[in-house]
């Protein structure tokens, strides 16, 4: 039994689709989790604990490839500090604090921005190509994140305004494209490993962070409800999927992998939809459908 949960975890970890897919559906969850968390825990303190209960989960359970393999990062320090503090901790804290100002319809539109800032930033530091057929899929997946934001009604679209938060969250997605594309130059090292070792940068560089929201007087201790939904923050959209998705670029790279990231807030809204009891619209299908369609059409026309 326990070689054929082997194997079918090797088979797992070398299939980037289906870990995508798998990531991008717990990162959907996690809007979800954003939803339940609020009144339960501020937003500084969810930042500092997702990241430091998934180190101290992986120092436990994976004490033995840690230990063997930690000298191999001492040289590289100051790029997982970096790669930790703007791919986990800045691009959190920037994320929780927009949406105290701006609305659900901008947050999903804004997110869906990171697609392209991911194809800039390959093309523009890393030579990759990008073709026109692969250029139409990424821009069918962001019509479909547009699709869900607005529920199929254009006039919520038309009607947009943008504040603070707007900015913030754009600059949380240039972070986290930015941190995709630079997962390009890890150390060669364990995915396993490599996480470990990020969310420990962002358990150290998000204190500061802690610090002030207790000096402002807004910080929040978990209740019974936070601590449940920050094991499920930390385990699986933190933890796992970081894992996941580090091992997706790994095989795909991120231009390829960028299409899929659309698929986290239509994930959100099914989640919503099931766990929250939130209307489904067939504006959702239809959106749900465009992504999907133009993750099929980039891959399709990827540059060869």
């Amino acid at each position: 039994m326990r070689s054929t949960l082997g194997v079918l975890r090797g088979w797992f970890f070398n299939q980037p689709y289906l870990l995508l897919v798998f990531t991008t559906l717990m990162w959907g969850g996690n809007v979800v989790a954003g939803k339940l968390a609020v009144g339960e825990v501020s937003p500084m303190m969810v930042t500092f604990l997702r990241w430091f209960i998934s180190f101290g989960t992986l120092a436990v359970v994976a004490r033995g490839p840690i230990q063997a393999e930690w000298r191999l990062l001492l040289p590289h320090w100051r790029y997982v500090l970096m790669m930790g503090a703007i791919g986990f901790t800045a691009f959190n804290a920037l994320f929780y604090e927009a949406a105290h100002y701006t609305t659900a319809v901008n947050i999903a539109i804004i997110q869906g921005s990171t697609p392209i800032f991911i194809l800039i930033g390959a093309v523009l530091f890393f030579g990759g190509a990008v073709g026109p057929i692969q250029a139409a899929g990424v821009a069918l997946t962001i019509l479909g994140v547009a699709l869900t934001a607005s529920h199929g009604d254009v006039g919520v679209l038309t009607a947009l305004s943008f504040n603070r938060g707007d900015l913030w969250l754009l600059v949380a997605s240039v972070l986290y494209a930015a941190y995709t594309i630079l997962l390009r130059r890890r150390p060669a090292t364990s995915g396993l490993v490599f996480f470990a070792a990020l969310a420990l940068a962002a358990c150290i560089t998000s204190v500061p962070l802690v610090i002030a929201e207790a000096v402002a007087g807004q910080l929040q201790w978990p209740t019974l409800k936070g601590w449940a939904v920050l094991l499920y923050v930390a385990w699986l959209p933190s933890l796992l999927c970081q894992i996941c998705y580090i091992r997706a670029l790994e095989l795909i790279g991120p231009s390829r992998a960028s299409a899929f990231y659309n698929l986290v807030p239509v994930f959100g809204a099914l989640l919503s939809t099931t766990l929250l009891r939130e209307p489904f619209s067939l504006s959702d299908a239809l959106a749900l459908a465009m992504v999907i369609g133009g993750i099929l059409v980039a891959e399709r026309g990827r540059a060869r």
